[in-house]
């Protein structure tokens, strides 16, 4: 656990006329939202997500090691970059499973700004782990936690159309190299992501955050040319990018970006709010039970002669009597 990391010491001037412009009735909230921006001077786009009460009730909901609420809020603001960017309503889900000490680990994004996550580890195992690396918190990350496996994102269209997935195999102690890999492989689209995820202490207690930001290249063409030197460009400047920074949530949004890009000029569209949500139900959860046959659902039954049914995102337990 560590203390409210101190105030990145970058040189800073003044707030880019860019962003108070296209801007001006926008209050910047410090944490749980998603926005695009895009680079004035180059053919580049990108996205900026930061977690804070939205991401400590997920986590709250179960008694987390240090190190799988990391690699969950990784998860969890990596759901929101890319399912913030969908072209569709519906939902982004993103899985990592593998056959490490974590079995798996899921965050569900929708694009009406609900998130949710689980993540399904042995106890056991991690201790062991961790014991292993001397108590190391960093040096475990997602590749030494899930071991070999694989990396899915599922669109999910609201309208009921195709689903759409993308599978790659988990690479690297970050969920954000397994990301650029997918869209690398199947979007063929050039992507850079940074992902960050810290515990603080504040007056009331612990807490998490996390935060993320990835850009995109534009697709070249007649007008533009090729778009490669510009996201090359563009790259090297987002690599300067601190985990500090990115965590620490009185650095705006717009003054954050300032100090990236000024010098390319950078706009910012308005925030989009991003909430905690559940999707269990008492009518999911007895729909759920009423699919078992009458002998399945008698073996089901508690002391009390119901059904107890515990959400695995929430941890809510719901009771159905037969």
């Amino acid at each position: 656990m560590t203390d409210k990391p101190a105030k990145p010491v970058k040189s800073e001037t003044k707030t880019s006329s860019f962003l108070r412009e296209y801007m001006p009735d926008i209050i910047d909230p410090t944490e749980d939202y998603s926005a695009r921006f895009v680079i004035e001077a180059h053919p580049v786009h990108g996205r900026l997500v930061r977690l804070g009460e939205t991401l400590d009730q997920i986590l709250k909901a179960h008694d987390y090691p240090p190190q799988i609420a990391n690699l969950l809020g990784e998860a969890c603001v990596l759901a929101v970059l890319v399912g913030a960017s969908l072209k569709f309503e519906g939902r982004l889900i993103l899985q990592a499973q593998g056959d490490g000490v974590v079995r798996y680990v899921v965050a569900d994004y929708d694009t009406k700004g609900g998130l949710r996550g689980f993540c399904r580890f042995d106890k056991d195992e991690l201790a062991a782990l961790v014991a292993a690396n001397e108590g190391s918190f960093q040096s475990l990350g997602a590749q030494s936690l899930l071991g070999k496996g694989t990396f899915i994102m599922t669109l999910d269209p609201e309208d009921h159309g195709e689903r759409y997935q993308g599978i790659t195999p988990i690479e690297g102690e970050s969920l954000a190299l397994c990301a650029e890999n997918y869209f690398r492989q199947s979007e063929q689209v050039p992507t850079q992501i940074k992902l960050a995820a810290s515990e603080y202490m504040d007056v009331d207690g612990p807490h998490w955050r996390a935060a993320g930001a990835m850009i995109q290249a534009i697709a070249g063409d007649a007008t533009r040319g090729d778009t490669r030197e510009s996201f090359q460009h563009i790259r090297a400047l987002f690599e300067t990018l601190g985990e500090e920074e990115l965590t620490d949530f009185d650095l705006t949004a717009d003054r954050l970006l300032f100090r990236l890009f000024h010098e390319d000029g950078v706009r910012l569209s308005a925030l989009k709010s991003v909430h905690k949500l559940c999707r269990c139900s008492q009518e999911r959860v007895e729909g759920l039970v009423q699919s078992f046959s009458n002998e399945e659902q008698a073996e089901m039954l508690e002391a009390d002669g119901k059904v107890h049914i515990t959400c695995e995102y929430c941890s809510k337990t719901f009771f159905v009597g037969l």
